[in-house]
């Protein structure tokens, strides 16, 4: 079975993510199959990128973290951006089908998405700092303009979950309708999209990318940062006490409290 599905529905091209044993999470070689996915579906009209199971997509694939390998992460880190880029500069609309969690770089990958439709099950947010990282490809910039900054600040700082609901009320999301109705709903979209002409589409994604452009210093400022903190005390605590399920002790903090 193979990581990431391919299904052509008509016009519409879906891209489900298929590893619902950890989530839909992702590591760089699913991020490139996904990257050559939607590449290969520049002659569809739109497309879809969905996940398999109770979640979108839970990010960059954090097994390892832990005993880190230094060259492995450094190709999901960069791989990540390199996928939300291709979605980005798709000449076709590309809609996020929010069938469950999306979380850390799941959410990242909902943000370069340019529509959104959530079931209403599913909840959003970042879990980078809690766990040792940081959402430098969208969750600190990028969402901002979605949400305002302020808001985008208190999704990546402290990490909490949003219902779908709240998540259309702040503009995260485009809509959110019953689970039993979001390939449905999504069909919808697609098809109104599918009225309309592909070459002007396509101008007006290209126009709206300017500010998606404009925080492209800030991501690759970002992925430097997170391969040299790669091994820190601080990931390996924040992914230890993850796996482990319990609350981390970062050294930062326990080394201020002590004074």
């Amino acid at each position: 079975m193979s990581d990431i599905e391919t299904e052509r529905r008509g016009e519409v091209a879906w891209i489900r993510l298929n590893r619902e044993d950890r989530m839909n999470a992702y590591d760089g070689d699913m991020a490139r199959t996904m990257i050559a996915a939607i590449r290969d579906a520049a002659d569809a009209g739109v497309i879809v990128v969905t996940g398999t199971g109770r979640a979108f997509c839970a990010g960059g694939y954090l097994a390892n973290l832990s005993d880190p390998d230094t060259l492995a992460l450094r190709h999901m880190f960069y791989g990540s951006l390199d996928l939300y880029e291709a979605i980005r500069t798709s000449p076709r609309p590309v809609i996020a089908a929010v069938n469950g969690v999306a979380a850390g770089g799941g959410n990242e990958l909902l943000v370069a998405c340019d529509l959104a439709i959530a079931a209403v099950s599913a909840t959003l947010g970042q879990t980078g700092v809690r766990i040792g990282s940081a959402p430098v490809l969208g969750g600190t910039n990028f969402l901002a303009m979605n949400i305002g900054e302020k808001r985008a600040k208190e999704v990546s700082f402290l990490c909490r979950r949003y219902k779908a609901t709240e998540a259309l009320e702040m503009g995260w999301i485009n809509g959110v309708v019953p689970d039993d109705q979001l390939e449905d709903e999504v069909t919808r979209w697609a098809n109104e999209l599918l009225k309309m002409s592909p070459r002007y589409l396509e101008i007006a994604k290209i126009s709206s990318n300017v500010w998606w452009n404009q925080c492209r210093d800030a991501y690759l400022s970002g992925l430097g940062m997170l391969v040299q903190a790669i091994g820190s005390d601080d990931m390996i605590e924040g992914a230890s006490a993850f796996m482990e399920k319990r609350k981390p002790q970062f050294p930062g903090r326990a080394q201020k409290s002590s004074d």
